[in-house]
């Protein structure tokens, strides 16, 4: 179902892509979109959502300078995004990865900062130069609050290569199932991004190309387990719950009359407090006003009292 509406989702976002992929190949003659393959070619191809599963953090790639990292080193203390893709993708990966720093951009939260990315390649064939390409495309692409910050993002959004087996094993964990095509040489896969806790377990998937900011942002947010975000953050996550059947949030009707309720006690409370205040201040000045004497006139003593 997932890789369906994946599928129908690439169709339609195509034609809304606003980056080039500078590393993808020319499609072959015989290539055919996967937005119209039949569905018995897409059997296999998906994402099994394996939410709270851990990822084997010992597993070891190739950053896109050509240096061995493992994959625990990236983790740690913030949530992650992962993303899976192939850089020679002649267009589902790039509209994969176009989505997700579209989503990226509007965030209050900094990449490299606030959550860290990681792009993995799944084509054990694929380069570390491959690599540099896509990520120099896409981190010129992150402008963000008006300015763009490469030092930060440098070590905030990795693009890694790797072998066959570190890739099934980072690819199995997660539940990404995609295929060889022989006969072009290209694979058949889903489109998704997934949002990891800084100790590395699936915490959220999202589904597509085009991925809500909104979305993206709570995902992250649960993922921290409270370690970013504010007081605004903190309700706002409050109101909206994940639906794993969709890979997105939804209003939740209940917390928002909940909090709504709890909001006007308060501010009844409030409003009964600064009118008790108000009073007794009143009051005191009101004694005090009595105590003065009027002008041209020498106080008074009271009965069987000094004057004051």
């Amino acid at each position: 179902m997932v890789s369906a509406l994946t599928a129908l989702a690439a169709s339609s976002a195509m034609a809304q892509s606003g980056f080039l992929n500078p590393t993808a190949s020319e499609p072959p003659g015989n290539w055919e979109n996967p937005a119209g393959s039949p569905v018995l070619q897409l059997e296999g191809v998906g994402f099994n959502q394996l939410l709270d599963n851990q990822l084997d953090l010992d597993l070891e790639f190739t950053d896109s300078t050509g240096a061995k990292v493992r994959l625990g080193d990236m983790f740690g203390e913030v949530p992650v995004v992962l993303s899976l893709v192939y850089y020679d993708c002649p267009m589902l990966c790039t509209l994969e990865l176009n989505g997700l720093v579209k989503a990226m951009r509007p965030m209050s939260l900094d990449a490299g900062v606030d959550y860290r990315v990681i792009t993995v390649s799944f084509d054990p064939r694929e380069t570390p130069e491959m690599a540099a390409e896509k990520k120099d495309v896409y981190l010129r692409n992150y402008v963000h609050a008006g300015f763009y910050d490469r030092e930060k993002l440098e070590d905030g959004w990795k693009f890694l290569v790797g072998d066959e087996a570190n890739i099934r094993a980072l690819t199995k964990s997660v539940g990404f199932e995609y295929k060889f095509d022989e006969g072009s040489g290209l694979y058949r896969h889903a489109s998704g991004i997934l949002s990891l806790t800084p100790e590395g377990r699936v915490s959220r998937y999202q589904f597509g190309v085009e991925y809500s900011a909104r979305d993206l942002k709570l995902a992250l947010l649960e993922a921290a387990q409270g370690n970013i975000g504010g007081i605004a953050d903190a309700v706002m996550l409050y109101c909206f719950h994940y639906d794993p059947s969709s890979g997105k949030y939804g209003l939740v009707i209940m917390n928002v009359m909940r909090l709504g309720a709890g909001l006007t006690v308060l501010l009844l409370f409030g409003f009964i407090l600064l009118s008790l205040l108000r009073d007794r201040r009143a009051g005191r000045l009101a004694a005090a006003a009595g105590n003065v004497a009027p002008a041209g006139r020498a106080p008074q003593a009271g009965h069987g009292g000094a004057a004051v």
